[in-house]
């Protein structure tokens, strides 16, 4: 359950930004991994320093070949005593590109670890694990299914909870954040039945 009218809100206008992204690749490959630190650097990393991490990751993704086929993000920053910030992020790729979702996350994993930390960083690769509700790999458009099961991992990174506001020195510092609305390339994938959503 969605806590708050904020965290309601932020989970609709997200799933209107996959079903843009949908609408525009026939088929999309959801990659899913969570960026943290190793210890003992992640008792001090501050949440200024992750931001800047996990900034100059997407924005290297412009001159970045691992990034070249991505088409959009989700991006949920939280922090626990246990292991100080850390990232849950989704990528999605256009599937007629990409099709190794493993392989994938495990690009991005180590471009993390090893180039944007420093060798400071960590990262699961969430798609080494069975879920029982699979909402990640490749999602074609008649998948209703998996993309509902996307949906629900979604609405729990909408939650407010383990959230960064007791670490937060900018009011407008936001723990969600995703890519922009992209434009309509014309009806490339399916449009949704935005009707159910509503």
């Amino acid at each position: 359950m969605l806590n708050s009218k904020n965290s309601k809100k932020r989970f609709e206008s997200t799933k209107k930004y996959i079903d843009k992204l949908q609408e525009n690749n026939s088929k999309l490959n959801v990659i899913r991994l969570d960026l943290a630190y190793k210890k003992p650097y992640s008792n001090d990393v501050t949440l200024e320093e992750a931001n800047k991490d996990i900034e100059r990751m997407f924005n290297n993704k412009r001159s970045n070949s691992i990034f070249q086929d991505q088409v959009g993000y989700v991006c949920k920053k939280e922090y626990t005593k246990e292991r100080g910030m850390h990232f849950h992020t989704y990528f999605f790729f256009d599937s007629q590109k990409v099709q190794k979702s493993a392989f994938k996350a495990d690009q991005i994993g180590k471009y993390w670890s090893k180039h944007i930390t420093e060798e400071k960083g960590s990262y699961h690769n969430c798609h080494r694990n069975k879920y029982i509700n699979d909402g990640i790999g490749m999602l074609e458009h008649t998948d209703e299914e998996k993309r509902q099961n996307l949906d629900g991992a979604i609405s729990y990174l909408c939650k407010d909870e383990q959230d960064i506001e007791p670490l937060k020195t900018n009011k407008k510092e936001r723990a969600f954040t995703r890519g922009t609305l992209p434009r309509s390339k014309g009806n490339v994938g399916r449009p949704r039945n935005n009707s159910k959503d509503t």
